[in-house]
């Protein structure tokens, strides 16, 4: 017992803040599958998820208790400390899930406050050290499509608002909800549009390399694509909430707005993919942040459901079909990665 504590201990340093990503991605293959009416594996998805969640969460305590310096250092890092978002973001995920296909309110609820209390700790602490350390990168060392995550996690409390919104019983509490929701999904469409100027600036007007295409820049479409997931909820919330109904023009214009920008990034990523794997050679290796490349496009799946669900657009309809097949595949190819890592790991520490 005492050995394997010790390896644990001893692989807990170099473990990612942006673990919980593979959290969001089964998540939301979950919740695509559950609107698509997939049989079996919106459920089995579930339970895996759960389980993922209080895995990675007891590790990630056991890394704050054991390695504190090493948390504190991911917190003042421009690359690393993005990634405490997908934290807030699995809780939404998982909250869902919880929702739409376990039944279960009051859970959600929980997951929605540990949630909130996630992003406005990460939230004020990341941007807060940020601003007052003196020794900052250059924004060609400094920012990728990691930062989008903020945006990714600022939408996710105005998806989990607006569904615990649509459950609400009582009026009062259903339309502070409605209001929290439509606060969250127009920070967060600022957010992007603030953070997206400095990744695109950086992209066509610094030296790019292979390298610089880390996994998290599909970030930069499924930060989009959870934007048109709140939106499209907020459209289906109005009837319910007079002031998103006086604004249901503008807020169906924004959530098509968000739609089409994800759905420009997707063969604009393709191509990037291509060049980086396939023209200029640079080795695929499982990384646990690829997980933040699955997420975009299972929530692309869902968004585009709700949204021509929302807005009776039935000529989309094949696309959430065509991008969960792409999910699924990608998840399973980076699940056998995960598992061989663990292997390769395990054996490695055996073989000391």
């Amino acid at each position: 017992m005492s050995r394997l504590l010790d390896k644990l201990r001893a692989a807990l340093p170099g473990m990612s803040p942006g673990y919980f990503s593979m959290v969001m991605a089964t998540g939301i293959l979950s919740l695509a599958a559950d609107l698509l009416h997939l049989p079996l594996l919106p459920e089995l998805l579930l339970w895996l998820n759960w389980f993922f969640f209080v895995v990675i969460g007891a590790l990630a305590l056991l890394r704050a208790w054991w390695y504190p310096q090493q948390v504190l250092e991911n917190l003042r890092s421009h690359l690393d400390a993005p990634g405490f978002f997908t934290f807030v973001a699995a809780c939404s995920v998982l909250g869902s899930q919880s929702l739409l296909i376990g039944n279960n309110l009051p859970i959600t609820v929980a997951l929605a406050i540990f949630g909130l209390v996630g992003w406005i700790v990460f939230t004020y602490t990341i941007f807060t050290l940020f601003a007052v350390k003196q020794d900052k990168p250059g924004l060609e060392d400094g920012i990728n499509g990691g930062w989008l995550l903020a945006v990714v996690a600022t939408q996710a409390m105005s998806v989990i608002a607006s569904l615990i919104a649509a459950e609400a019983t009582a009026p009062a509490l259903r339309l502070e909800l409605n209001f929290f929701a439509l606060s969250m999904w127009l920070w967060g469409g600022m957010l992007y549009i603030w953070m997206m100027a400095l990744i695109f600036y950086r992209y066509n007007f610094f030296r790019f390399s292979p390298a610089d295409l880390s996994p998290p820049y599909w970030i930069n479409m499924g930060a989009m694509a959870i934007s048109t997931l709140a939106g499209a909820l907020l459209i289906v919330n109005a009837p319910h909430a007079p002031f998103l109904d006086s604004m249901l023009p503008f807020i169906k214009g924004f959530t098509v707005f968000y739609w089409a920008t994800g759905t420009w990034w997707i063969p604009m990523l393709v191509l990037l993919a291509i060049w980086r794997h396939g023209v200029r050679r640079y080795p695929f290796a499982y990384d646990p942040m690829y997980w933040g490349a699955v997420f975009p496009l299972g929530m692309y799946a869902a968004s585009t459901r709700r949204m021509s669900q929302a807005m009776d657009l039935p000529f989309l309809f094949w696309l959430p079909q065509l991008m969960i097949a792409a999910g699924i595949t990608a998840w399973l190819v980076l699940f056998v990665g995960q598992l061989r890592a663990l292997g390769q790991h395990w054996l490695a520490g055996s073989a000391k």
